[in-house]
């Protein structure tokens, strides 16, 4: 893998390009969003038309403002606990539009100026470690068939689960793995785009086709499917949903995605700031809110993906983005039955890799008391969460720096 000084001059900056490369790289964080996104749809109920329609359309945007690339994928916490949790849908729309008009406050104000300016690096580097640490283990559970999509099946819209004693998610996981390894660098045949293609494959010979016979195009959003959520979801989305997402949102959709757009782009990412993320997830998040659309932020694991697999200019969004919008526009509530032709092993492997690449991020943490800081806050999330982790680094890092403590 490439060190991060060198990725700034691999090419002349163009601000979009439609490629093969692009073309895989905007394909590659589907690991992250599709599982999420899915499970926010069937178990919590959320508007499959709002949800993708949203999605596509943050992605374009974006892709539009900044001029380079930049990741859309749901809030993590507030959707693996929902899901978990069971919350009603009103309850999750409600925490969207919370966190939104948050971030859009600090956005606007300048607060998340004051926040990120004293942040220290360690935690920053911290943040992407851990962030990368879980997407790489989320990526080995999807192949092991052991995430909580896979809790009655391996491979839940595949005819075939095994063959003999082995699971059919073990077996396809390790050929998309080596299809990775073999292709990554090859500019030629894109990794991710084989990837994703050839899972659609598999499902298309060996799946179930749940809805395929349901199937009935031309959709268009609905305002406020849900209807506006009453007071007691409100406080309740609040409480569990949103207090808990903000300082993950801050620590990796807001610095730590500023920081790796800054070393992945250079200057071509003048636009991307505190402010601007802040801002944009607001109004993205706000807007979500009134199409039934799920909770969403901008992810350092999401721009790994992006770049590791050909991302390198904002062609990605338009390109992601328009395959979004084509999903909900002609295929609205229907589209699950297209995705669900991707094996989650598929999913996996990218998810491995991006992980991968957003963990060496603290190959360049060069103090002791820094490397310390960062896997402290690692090895914190793995005990308890990454909101907790980030006020551990925050604590270890002032505490370094007033000299008093050495390791």
């Amino acid at each position: 893998m490439k060190n991060s000084e060198e990725r700034v001059s691999e090419a002349p900056y163009k601000r979009f390009a439609f490629n093969m490369p692009e073309f895989s790289g905007s394909l590659a964080d589907l690991g992250t969003l599709l599982p999420l996104a899915i499970g926010m749809i069937v178990v919590i109920g959320l508007d499959p038309t709002g949800v993708f329609f949203m999605v596509g359309a943050v992605y374009l945007l974006c892709g539009l403002y900044y001029g380079v690339t930049m990741p859309v994928q749901p809030m993590k916490m507030i959707g693996a606990y929902a899901i978990a949790m069971g919350f009603a849908a009103g309850t999750v729309a409600a925490s969207g539009l919370l966190i939104g008009l948050f971030m859009l406050f600090i956005g606007v104000t300048g607060a998340i100026q004051f926040v990120g300016k004293y942040i220290p690096t360690s935690v920053i580097r911290g943040i992407q470690g851990t962030v990368g640490v879980l997407l790489a283990a989320e990526g080995i559970k999807f192949i092991l068939g052991a995430t909580r999509f896979q809790e009655v099946m391996v491979e839940p819209h595949l005819i075939l689960q095994a063959i003999g004693p082995i699971p059919i998610s073990l077996i396809l996981g390790v050929i998309a793995v080596g299809i990775v390894f073999l292709l990554l660098e090859n500019k030629r045949i894109p990794a991710a785009l084989v990837v994703i293609v050839g899972g659609m494959l598999v499902g298309a010979f060996m799946g179930t086709h749940e809805g395929m016979d349901k199937i009935e195009l031309f959709h268009l959003p609905q305002i406020l499917p849900l209807g506006m959520p009453s007071l007691d979801m409100m406080v309740v989305a609040l409480t569990a949903l949103t207090l808990p997402q903000i300082p993950l949102t801050i620590g990796n959709a807001v610095i730590a995605s500023t920081d790796m757009a800054k070393r992945y782009f250079g200057d071509n990412a003048k636009r991307v700031n505190y402010k601007s993320i802040s801002i944009s997830m607001g109004l993205g998040n706000i807007a979500a809110f009134t199409v039934g659309g799920m909770p969403m932020c901008h992810g350092a694991g999401g721009l790994a993906a992006h770049y590791r697999f050909g991302s390198r200019t904002a062609g990605t969004n338009v390109i992601i983005g328009a395959i979004f919008l084509v999903l909900a526009l002609l295929f609205g509530e229907h589209a699950l039955a297209i995705l669900y032709l991707l094996p989650f092993s598929f999913l996996g492997a990218l998810l491995i890799f991006a992980g991968v690449e957003l963990a060496l991020m603290i190959l360049d943490v060069k103090k002791r008391t820094d490397l310390f800081v960062a896997l402290t806050m690692i090895a914190t999330t793995l005990a308890t969460n990454l909101a907790i982790a980030f006020a551990v680094g925050l604590i270890l890092a002032y505490a370094f720096k007033t000299e008093k403590f050495k390791i």
